[in-house]
């Protein structure tokens, strides 16, 4: 029996209704960041949490930023200090005509799985945002104070490239500072299973156009001595892997790292469906890099991916010409301490040697890259934060790779010199940045009673 923590458990058992209330109410607000039209919208979201957090005695305020406002707030003031940090704008809802329901007049469907909440920002991220807030408000309204410090931190503009956050923390390092930060706009690896983020893997941008003739021509007339640039950048883009599926680019896997064998077998025993994975997609077999699993290959290797590869006639019909120009869209996720930099000039001398005579190649210099992010699993917060997670959930809780990018954590470690602890409690199904969007109600319920369990534990690692 643990007498400080179990009174904070039932206080969040006895009060979900009022919670789902208060999640609701947010969930009505359409804070569209990406929308001029709902500039407002957003406003009233970061208002709404300034008071939220007020009401539970957090000394809160909106922070104006050229774009959006942030969302600051601090309590407490003994134990460990930590940085919580989630964002309270949503996707847009396009194609409306595709939701069964109105996306912001949330309510609880019943399904043969369980209940869902539906509505837009449900479980990206206004629903997980909450599971953390409404953790706090169980903990004072027991005891009349938190067993840690902690430092909200809700940013306006993550679904839109997040324009004002580098410069809003470079401003604030001081009143940002903390021991450890904690993020919870990830999912579990499967349904039921609760996941600390071990890694998350880095991005790089890159696009180039290749050019042969001045004009397009016609191929009657130069069909066979004309260069044709859709020929020669298919060379170039089937150059840039081998037969097992690796990556030619020199030097491409400098600073890539083998997973370490204990974290292997937690991945082994996570509750991944790959046939269902693969099948869902209309796959049979994965085609990524030979000698790693599906997992591995998604957590743990880097890519070389072409997004988009374009060039002569796109209309109806057929047009007999060779095309002036050809252009190419490449992004590669990263991992370990793969450099972007070095990476992107290997990438482009990979490309700029393989051009053929009376070819050229330009370079889209507007694009960027950011390094992977790996998690100080090493400290004893994570192991206390696992133990707490598998309690909860009666299910052994795994240190779990992610295979997309969230660039706060890294920003976390470089510019305020955090570790970033990653948990979240969504579903891959949830739908975040499609119609009709859910978030299960047990994952919601359960959420507020892992970090519940998560501050205790860490509190006292």
């Amino acid at each position: 029996m643990n007498t400080r923590l179990d009174p904070v458990l039932s206080r969040i058992d006895s009060d979900l209704d009022a919670t789902l209330d208060r999640l609701m109410d947010l969930l009505r607000i359409p804070s569209i960041s990406t929308d001029p039209a709902h500039k407002a919208d957003c406003l009233k979201a970061a208002e709404w949490l300034v008071e939220d957090l007020k009401s539970l005695g957090a000394e809160a305020e909106l922070c104006e930023t050229p774009g959006h406002p942030m969302v600051y707030g601090k309590i407490g003031s003994g134990g460990p200090h930590l940085l919580f940090y989630g964002h309270y704008d949503v996707q847009p809802v396009d194609p409306l005509d595709l939701w069964d329901h109105d996306p912001f007049a949330p309510f609880i469907e019943e399904r043969e799985t369980g209940k869902v909440i539906r509505g837009r920002g449900a479980s990206d991220d206004k629903g997980q945002l909450m599971t953390f807030v409404e953790a706090c408000r169980a903990w004072i309204a027991e005891h009349g104070t938190l067993p840690c410090t902690i430092t909200f931190f809700f940013e306006g503009e993550e679904e839109s490239g997040s324009p004002s956050l580098i410069p809003f923390m470079e401003a604030n390092k001081d009143r940002l500072s903390a021991d450890l930060a904690l993020i919870c706009d990830t999912s579990m690896v499967a349904p039921g299973v609760p996941s600390i983020c071990s890694q998350l893997r880095g991005m790089l941008k890159d696009e180039f156009t290749l050019t042969g003739p001045v004009m397009d021509l016609h191929s009657g007339h130069y069909g066979g001595p004309a260069l044709n640039p859709l020929r020669e950048i298919s060379k170039i883009v089937a150059s840039f892997h081998d037969d097992q599926g690796r990556v030619t680019v020199k030097d491409f896997y400098e600073g890539v790292q083998e997973v370490p064998a204990d974290i292997l077998e937690q991945w082994k025993g996570c509750g991944f469906d790959e046939e269902e994975y693969l099948s869902g997609v209309g796959m049979t077999e994965s085609h990524g890099e030979a000698g790693y699993s599906t997992l591995e290959q998604q957590w743990s290797r880097p890519t070389l991916e072409i997004n988009g590869m374009w060039g002569g006639y796109q209309g109806p019909g057929t047009k007999t010409v060779i095309p002036s120009e050809a252009h190419c869209k490449i992004t590669c996720r990263l991992v370990g301490t793969q450099d972007p930099d070095a990476i992107r000039e290997n990438l482009r001398a990979h490309v700029e040697s393989r051009l053929p005579v009376d070819a050229k190649v330009t370079w889209n210099q507007d694009l960027d890259g950011s390094p992977a992010a790996v998690m100080n699993t090493a400290r004893p917060e994570f192991e206390a934060a696992r133990q707490a997670l598998s309690a909860e959930w009666d299910r052994e809780a795994v240190f779990a790779g992610m295979g997309g990018s969230i660039p706060i954590a890294g920003f976390f470690t470089t510019i305020l010199g955090l570790d970033s602890m990653l948990v979240g409690y969504a579903d891959d199904d949830d739908r975040i940045h499609s119609p009709n969007e859910k978030y299960g109600l047990k994952n919601f319920h359960k959420g507020i009673r892992s970090w519940a369990r998560i501050l205790d534990a860490v509190s006292k690692a």
